[in-house]
């Protein structure tokens, strides 16, 4: 992993950080390289409320806040920004105006690196809507002064059309870490977690590939098809 001067984590919801980029972020942190976490929503939209229930639709917002702030002590994440916006509606959002929040916030940091997810690629509306924001912030800077940009995409045939990753991080090393984060993200990750004891348990390779790898594209712009 290259040092970083200020690493900045764009998400939409509480837990998007935690399965696919905390290891990442624990090992930025445990290197001293400061990291802003820009969280888009509380996920207050969220279908899951706990296995077995503790949350309904009305404490779930302050259960999902209070899960954010642990996992972000986990990964060792001192400044953490909520922004605000609605959980299932950023698509309908204008996007240059959640581009300006993620903006004030570059301006602020002056990350040498965002990570993201990539608009297109990322399953989720709330995914897509905001990634796009994110780098269109990221595109009002000169080019000179941009920071890099690593993207998440999973949906299906991402690879066909972007190749494969360009930049994986094994971070077997402190899977114990990463997987404390994503527990701490308890109404929505509990019940996985109760699921992954077994490949855990007996060393599950390709288990372990999916949760002891990270993988990011970086972003070089729009897909033409």
């Amino acid at each position: 992993m290259e040092k970083e001067r200020h690493v900045l984590i764009a998400f939409p919801h509480p837990d998007d950080e935690a399965f696919g980029v905390a290891g990442t972020i624990i090992k930025f942190t445990d290197a001293g390289v400061p990291v802003t976490y820009a969280c888009g929503t509380l996920g207050e939209m969220g279908r899951n409320m706990g296995k077995p229930f503790f949350a309904n639709r009305e404490t779930l917002p302050d259960i999902r806040r209070e899960e954010l702030k642990k996992a972000c002590q986990v990964m060792g994440i001192q400044d953490l920004r909520m922004l605000g916006l609605r959980d299932k509606t950023i698509e309908f959002e204008d996007e240059e105006e959640v581009a300006d929040k993620i903006f004030a916030v570059i301006q602020e940091v002056n990350p040498s690196l965002i990570i993201t997810f990539y608009p297109g690629f990322a399953v989720h509306p709330d995914h897509d809507a905001y990634g796009a924001a994110v780098i269109r912030a990221a595109m009002r800077l000169p080019a000179e002064e941009r920071p890099k940009i690593y993207c998440k995409a999973f949906s299906e045939g991402c690879v066909d059309i972007l190749g494969k990753p360009d930049i994986v991080h094994d971070v077997m090393d402190v899977l114990d870490r990463k997987l404390e984060a994503i527990k701490a993200h308890r109404s929505q990750t509990e019940a996985s977690v109760a699921q992954w004891q077994d490949s855990l348990g007996n060393k599950d390779e390709e288990f372990l590939q999916w949760v002891g790898k990270e993988t990011f594209w970086t972003y070089k712009g729009p897909v033409v098809d």
